[in-house]
C-alpha cells in the first residue's frame, strides 16, 4: 500500500505483497508512469462464455466472500459510481441490490447466481494484459516478551504520528495526505527505519511482540499481516495498524544493481536467503527502504483486507481501487507461478489494495497462511488478463 519503483518482474513479486493485507493511509505518490498516464482501456461486454474456464470454475467460496463484503456498498452514495474510472461497473445502489440478493438466497447455485446477476467485461481486448503477482501471511516464531532469541521487535502504531491533509491547505492537494510527527514545534516526517533501527521507538512500550530474527520481520512488515508461533504453542494473529509515511523501497531492485542477485535468479526467496546468509551487511540494505509498518493484534479469522473482512486463500485479490471498486467481482485468466499447472481461471472478489497495485489491469493474489503459501506467492509474476462483473441493471 504505498508506492513502489520496481526493476525486475520477481521484485515486483516481493514489493506488491507488501502492505496487501492492510487497510492504508492515504499519502502522496511519486510521479506516474507513461503507462500510468495513459487513458484507461475501455470495458467490452463479453458472454460468460467467453470467460477462459468458466465452465470449469467453482464460484462458491467467492460467492461466499462476496456476501460479506459487499456491505460497504450499501454505506455509500447509491447514486454515485461505484469506479473512480468506468461508469459502466454500474452505481453503489446497483451493487447494494446484488449484495441484498445474495445475502437472501444463501443456498443458491453460485455460478448461477452469478449469471443471472452480473454482466462481465473484458477491460481492453484480447491483447491487453497486466502484472499479476501474489502475498501470503507468513508464520514465525516469536514472543509476547523480550528474552533469549526474540530480540526483534514489532511495533504498535505510535500515538505521535500525525495524518496531514494536504488539501485543507491547498484546493489543488485534494486528497493527498502526508504523515510526520511535530519535533521543536516543527511538523517533520517520522522516524525511517534506520532510526527505529537504532531505537528511536525503544522506551514508549510499543513492543507488540518480539521476533527471534530481524529478517522475519522485515517480511511480515512487507505482506502486512502474519501468525506468531509463541513459546507455549499458541498463535498469535497479527495486523496491519499504520505506517511511518516514509516511501517504500523494492530492495530487490539495489541487490540486482549491486550483482548480489542475478536479476534472472530474483524472487521474494532469493532475497530472503541473500539476507538470511549476509548478516552483517543485512540491516543496511533493509534500511534502504525506509517505510516502516505498524501491527497490532487481531482477533479471529484473518488476515483481514482493506475492504475489512478475513481474506480467502485463491479467492481473494489486492487490485487499484482507481479501477475496481472494492467488494467487486473479478475473473482472471493467469499463468500459474508453478511449471506445468493450469493457468489461473476463476473468480475471485476485490478485497485489498496496495502500494505497488497501479494501474487498470493489476492484481495480487492472496494466496494463504504459511511457508507452501509463501512459496507460490513469492514465485508468482507474470502477465495476465481479467474481466470485470458489473451488476444488471434491474
Amino acid at each position: 500500500m504505498r508506492p513502489f519503483i520496481i526493476l525486475a518482474a520477481a521484485a515486483i513479486a516481493l514489493a506488491a505483497c507488501s502492505d496487501a493485507a492492510k487497510p492504508p493511509p492515504k499519502t502522496t505518490t511519486p510521479e506516474p508512469t507513461e503507462a500510468q498516464k495513459a487513458p484507461p482501456p475501455g470495458l467490452q461486454p463479453v458472454a460468460f462464455l467467453a470467460l477462459p474456464g468458466w465452465s470449469a470454475d467453482n464460484p462458491t467460496i467467492a460467492l461466499q466472500q462476496f456476501r460479506g463484503v459487499c456491505k460497504r456498498f450499501g454505506r455509500k452514495s447509491a447514486g454515485d459510481p461505484a469506479s473512480k474510472t468506468w461508469p459502466t461497473l454500474g452505481r453503489n445502489a446497483d451493487w447494494a441490490a446484488a449484495c441484498a440478493a445474495a445475502k437472501a438466497a444463501p443456498n443458491t447455485d453460485p455460478k448461477a447466481f452469478v449469471e443471472a446477476w452480473f454482466q462481465p467485461y473484458q477491460v481492453g481486448n484480447a491483447a491487453s494484459t497486466g502484472l499479476f503477482t501474489g502475498y501470503y501471511e507468513p508464520e514465525v516464531a516469536g514472543s509476547r516478551t523480550r528474552g533469549g532469541p526474540y530480540q526483534t521487535p514489532l511495533y504498535r502504531k505510535p500515538a505521535d504520528i500525525i495524518s496531514a491533509d494536504l488539501g485543507a491547505f491547498n484546493a489543488d492537494l485534494k486528497g493527498k495526505t502526508i504523515l510526520g510527527r511535530v519535533e521543536n514545534g516543527r511538523f517533520v516526517p517520522y522516524h525511517e527505519r534506520a532510526a527505529v533501527a537504532r531505537g528511536a521507538l525503544h522506551g514508549q512500550g510499543l513492543e507488540l511482540v518480539w521476533l527471534a530474527e530481524p529478517v522475519a520481520g522485515f517480511f511480515l512488515e512487507i505482506q502486512g499481516s502474519g501468525v506468531v508461533k509463541l513459546p507455549d504453542g499458541s498463535r498469535m494473529r497479527i495486523g496491519y495498524a499504520g505506517k511511518n509515511g516514509r516511501p517504500y523501497r523494492a530492495i530487490g531492485r539495489d541487490l540486482i544493481a549491486s550483482g548480489a542477485i542475478r536479476r534472472q535468479d530474483m524472487s521474494m526467496q532469493a532475497i530472503r536467503s541473500w539476507l538470511a546468509s549476509n548478516s552483517g551487511q543485512a540491516q543496511d540494505v533493509m534500511n534502504l527502504n525506509r517505510s516502516v509498518v505498524f501491527f497490532r493484534e487481531v482477533k479471529g479469522r484473518g488476515p483481514i483486507g482493506a475492504a475489512g473482512v478475513p481474506l480467502a486463500a485463491g479467492r481473494s485479490l489486492a487490485i487499484d481501487p482507481k479501477y475496481a471498486p472494492l467488494g467487486a467481482l473479478v475473473y482472471i485468466d493467469v499463468p500459474h507461478p508453478e511449471p506445468n499447472q493450469a493457468p489461473i481461471r476463476r473468480l475471485l472478489v476485490a478485497e485489498d489494495t496496495g502500494g505497488a497495485i497501479k494501474g487498470p489491469i493489476r492484481g495480487d493474489l492472496f494466496w494463504g497462511t504459511g511457508e507452501a503459501a509463501g512459496e507460490k506467492a513469492g514465485r508468482m509474476a507474470a502477465q495476465g488478463r481479467y474481466y470485470l462483473l458489473a451488476p444488471k441493471r434491474r
